[in-house]
């Protein structure tokens, strides 16, 4: 018996530990609600005080009108997040609502997530919130009360909603205005780029009490995304001429990758350029080994005085005004992208940056609930009008729901709503997806070059991506029954119905028909025959227009009269390959009533 507990002794430990741990928490967890009480769990990622303490005040307001719910918060640290939701949706001990969205996990997982363990929310987005009765949103449908209209929770390859958004967030950049004017002189931080990068470098040539270098830019892994969304994706906007087939104005991954495939596209593309080059010109003003620092050791080097400048979002707001403590002033701006007059950059600016109202905190709720229905109306009380404007201003965020009130330091993160948007999507999934981020990394910390990193990369994504692509074509299809079924009861009820109803109904079949099923199919065929034969005219995307065409345009709309609809628009003509006509002009090069001015 001694010589198996010798050399079985930490087995036995780590299993009574376990055990113990086991009886603990459910102990504890029972003691927060009577035996015969509903029980909602809700696990989320977001550690501040007072997001924990908004959703208690959510779950108070609720039992008042329902005494026999309780809500417990399973409050899990950002870092292990990702892990601790895939133990839990695999070994069906998920919480009854769970906090979704991209960061903590890659997105090609969360669709495989979506379509496993988590039920679609799109019949009751479509449906008025209950809750909004008596208010101005009384009768409007779920998704139309939200600012963007739940486009952010929609999922394209599933066509479907799959969670209920409960606040909207904005991404600025941060600065300690004392260290700033004690570093620089500057009152107000630069908002050109190049006054901006040469701020940065005059605080990193200065040092600290203690010998150490001040950093320009506190970042990490966490923030890396936030420059790229918001400084240096919008010059890849170029390349949409190259590679937007279905002509919607944006640029999605199986497009990239078709245009890549088809030699329309590549990292060496003069935008794609810049935009790496203007990437390592910024990571030069981050501290040292920021690719391997989580998002609070870039924040307790910012509070800690040591850093002028960090990127982070309105969630981080209240929290940094209240380290700061009243030792240094918090401000806020706009990036310093680089303008049109820049000389580097400045060919590739085609307008400011377009940002979509970006909503978030979103809930979805899983399979493994015995509480649907009340999991359900938690999620509709809290995106109700008077329920989220009270939640986000608790914890100190925009509401997601229109028509609600917002604390005036959070103005400075409204949208800009007019701009292009960025043209370089490299998230194909799967090996593809790994190799790019090994290799990207690498590149961040300068351990290889642009050219080594477009060497090793974009022959592994025109091979390798072609089975990652097909795969993201089969995940499409299996939401194709969906569409099916609502067709059929949309055809059900044309036939069963009469004079406008039934014209209506008639409509709404025809254009889901074409739009969902129809057009889908072309365009998939088109793809596959650029990928298999290549373009037609090599190296003309499907914007792309001649000197002479442009300026045979640009001459018959300054001879139209203010608002006259135009002469009859020209015969095609030849240019470079390609036949044109001048009356094709893109959508999103439409502007202020004129276009290609």
């Amino acid at each position: 018996m001694k010589a198996f507990l010798r050399s079985y002794y930490s087995l036995i430990a780590i299993g009574i530990i376990f055990a113990w741990s086991v009886y603990a928490i459910n102990t504890h967890r029972s003691s927060l609600a009577p035996d015969d009480a509903i029980v909602l769990r809700i696990g989320h990622w977001q550690l501040e005080p007072s997001v924990r303490e908004g959703l208690e005040a959510m779950a108070e307001d609720y039992r008042k009108l329902h005494p026999n719910v309780y809500i417990i918060q399973d409050a899990i640290p950002e870092m292990v997040y990702g892990q601790w939701t895939t133990t839990q949706l695999m070994g069906g001990t998920a919480p009854d609502l769970l906090e979704v969205g991209l960061g903590v996990l890659p997105r090609h997982l969360w669709l495989q997530y979506y379509n496993r363990y988590c039920y679609s929310m799109t019949p009751y987005a479509n449906q008025p919130n209950p809750y909004n009765e008596g208010t101005d949103l009384e009768g409007i449908a779920l998704r139309s009360t939200i600012k963007d209209g739940m486009k952010w929770t929609y999922v394209e390859e599933m066509q479907e909603y799959v969670s209920i958004p409960l606040s909207q967030f904005g991404v600025r950049m941060f600065y300690n205005r004392e260290l700033l004017k004690k570093l620089t002189g500057l009152d107000e931080a630069p908002a050109n780029y190049r006054a901006f990068i040469a701020a940065c470098e005059t605080i990193r040539s200065q040092t600290d009490p203690n010998g150490d270098p001040y950093t320009a830019i506190a970042s990490s892994k966490y923030h890396l995304p936030m420059f790229e969304n918001y400084m240096l994706d919008y010059l890849t906007y170029p390349a949409i001429r190259k590679a937007d087939f279905n002509r919607d104005g944006l640029l999605g991954i199986d497009e990239s990758y078709v245009a890549t495939r088809a030699g329309l596209l590549s990292l060496d593309f003069p935008p794609y350029r810049a935009r790496f080059q203007l990437l390592r010109e910024l990571t030069d003003q981050f501290q040292p080994g920021f690719a391997g620092l989580t998002r609070d050791e870039a924040v307790f080097l910012f509070v800690q005085q040591n850093a002028v400048f960090m990127a982070t979002g309105t969630w981080d707001a209240r929290s940094l005004q209240e380290q700061a403590g009243g030792q240094f002033t918090v401000g806020v701006m706009d990036f310093p992208r680089p303008g049109p007059e820049d000389p580097v950059y400045g060919p590739y600016v085609e307008g400011p940056l377009f940002e979509q109202p970006y909503v978030g905190f979103a809930f979805a709720i899983t399979h493994t609930t015995p509480h649907f229905e009340t999991a359900l109306d938690f999620l509709r009380f809290m995106a109700s009008k008077k329920q989220n404007e009270k939640l986000n201003r608790i914890i100190g965020w925009i509401p997601s729901v229109k028509g609600t009130e917002i604390d005036p330091l959070l103005k400075a993160f409204e949208p800009h709503l007019e701009g292009v948007v960025k043209a370089f999507n490299s998230d194909l999934g799967g090996d593809t997806w790994l190799k790019w981020m090994q290799l990207y990394s690498l590149f961040q910390v300068n351990q290889i070059s642009f050219e080594e990193l477009a060497a090793q990369y974009e022959p592994y994504y025109k091979e390798q991506g072609y089975k990652d692509f097909m795969e993201q074509q089969r995940d499409w299809r299996r939401g194709m029954h969906i569409d099916e079924e609502s067709l059929a009861g949309i055809r059900a009820a044309a036939l069963y119905s009469d004079g406008d109803e039934s014209d209506s109904n008639w409509v709404k079949y025809r254009s889901l028909t074409s739009l969902r099923q129809v057009t889908p199919e072309i365009l998939r065929s088109r793809q596959m025959d650029l990928i298999e034969n290549g373009p037609k005219n090599l190296g003309i995307g499907p914007y792309d227009y001649s000197p002479e065409l442009l300026e045979r345009v640009r001459q018959q709309w300054q001879r139209l009269p203010d608002g006259a609809s135009g002469p009859p628009p020209p015969e095609p003509e030849k240019t470079t390959g390609r036949e044109t006509t001048a009356h094709e002009t893109p959508p999103h090069a439409i502007a202020s009533g004129r276009t290609l001015s």
